[in-house]
């Protein structure tokens, strides 16, 4: 799915979880005596079992559970003690935080969210072994959803298109009935994420999903929230299938707006979007210098899963394309995380992660964290999937045409020997 507190996300999304962050560490902990400056944190060390070397305070469970999902998707079984580290995360609630001291119980000031909370429901959920964990995390979810349906990035937010999506896919993972989760004020997942769509008649962005309303109620265009509202808005998860691509998407303002027609109109916008370089562009951060922009490989593997996962294959190939010649350098340098985008990406679309451009992504995933439990066969393409169930059927074909001669064949000598039974009968009469 593609909402996500990924690498290379925005700075406002980067902005609210230190200030998250902050606010449950003790004003004391920060003071510091008049003229002298308070001395650097402490950088966390990664405990055994992670994935990954830099600081997991703000990414912790969404890179770990990110890794382990990729792992499946190329059949790969993730450690026991990667899989251990992420349910020590939890918290008796449900929930779990971008990352924790294990060694100590939650209480008041741990900081839990929706994002590592429905990101750790869908490995949960993948991995099939620990289902009182996952529904634990799925209970919590439901308990803290907004009125209108949707949810907000931390218990009490307003909702967001992001987090709403990412939520959709880990409810849809469980096995929940999304449509029927329904708020105090009776309203869906889904009515909450259409209302960040914009009408395709509108003068900007028109088709896409907003993050969330600015200070004016304006909706504008993103690509993030938008290539997490189309999976959304077809109710999937992060590990998706491409489906058999089909004519182009168009946008259609409808009234009322169904979720999947939203969906379809955010398709359009990101097809669009993808249609001259080939990828998405990270937005300009404040203040910077340098305002040409730069590309943005994670949210361009997201919009690539989403658009092959909508029937939209066709649009996204050139993107794809583009992140086999030019992604390599940026998932090593951004690690376990990156390289899951790309595996997924890989996934959806039906290429070959272990050699992406002469690159071993599943390889390298592996690297970033604990030896894995095992590693099976490279995955079928759909193609080689398709062959081998033709094949079946022409074998089964053959199978059962021999099958029918043989009978014809016993039939007629059983025919004969009858035959010469009764004129050997007769002569002796």
């Amino acid at each position: 799915m593609t909402v996500r507190r990924r690498v290379a996300r925005s700075a406002a999304a980067c902005s609210v979880l230190a200030v998250l962050w902050v606010a449950a560490v003790p004003s004391s902990a920060s003071a510091a005596p008049a003229g002298k400056q308070a001395p650097p944190a402490p950088p966390v060390e990664v405990p055994a079992g992670m994935y990954g070397t830099t600081d997991p305070t703000y990414d912790g469970v969404w890179r770990q559970s990110l890794a382990m999902l990729a792992q499946r998707a190329a059949n790969v079984m993730p450690a026991k003690s990667a899989v251990g580290w992420l349910l020590g995360q939890q918290c008796d609630s449900g929930a779990f935080p971008a990352f924790r001291d294990g060694t100590k119980p939650c209480d008041a000031k741990t900081v839990v969210d929706s994002n590592s909370t429905a990101a750790a429901v869908q490995i949960l959920a993948a991995l099939t072994t620990h289902p009182d964990a996952m529904n634990n995390g799925m209970s919590w979810l439901a308990s803290v959803q907004n009125k209108d349906g949707g949810w907000g990035y931390s218990p009490g937010a307003p909702s967001d298109a992001n987090s709403t999506a990412l939520v959709i896919g880990a409810l849809a993972a469980g096995g929940a009935p999304v449509g029927k989760r329904l708020s105090t004020e009776g309203r869906s997942p889904y009515q909450a994420l259409t209302s960040f769509a914009i009408p395709c008649d509108a003068t900007e962005g028109g088709g896409a999903f907003a993050y969330q309303p600015d200070a004016a109620g304006k909706l504008l265009p993103n690509a993030d929230a938008t290539a997490a509202a189309l999976l959304g808005g077809i109710g999937k998860r992060m590990v998706t299938t491409g489906v058999e691509p089909g004519p182009a998407p168009v946008c259609q303002d409808a009234h009322p707006l169904t979720p999947e027609r939203a969906a379809r109109n955010g398709a359009w916008y990101l097809a669009k979007a993808l249609a001259g370089k080939g990828h998405l562009d990270q937005p300009p951060m404040p203040g910077a210098e340098d305002s040409a922009p730069l590309p943005d490989h994670g949210n361009t593997a997201d919009a690539v899963v989403a658009l092959t996962t909508a029937g939209y294959g066709k649009q996204a190939a050139g993107a794809m394309k583009w992140l086999e010649k030019n992604s390599a350098g940026w998932a090593k340098e951004n690690g376990p995380a990156a390289y899951a985008q790309l595996i997924l990406a890989a996934h959806t679309t039906g290429t070959d992660p272990r050699d992406f451009a002469g690159t071993d992504l599943v390889k390298a995933l592996n690297a970033t964290g604990p030896t894995p439990e095992w590693v099976g066969p490279k995955p079928l393409t759909v193609a080689e999937q398709q062959k081998v169930l033709a094949d079946q059927k022409a074998e089964r074909s053959s199978m059962s045409g021999n099958l029918w001669s043989m009978g014809i064949g016993l039939f007629v000598a059983f025919a004969i020997w009858t035959l010469f039974v009764v004129r050997a009968k007769r002569r002796r009469s």
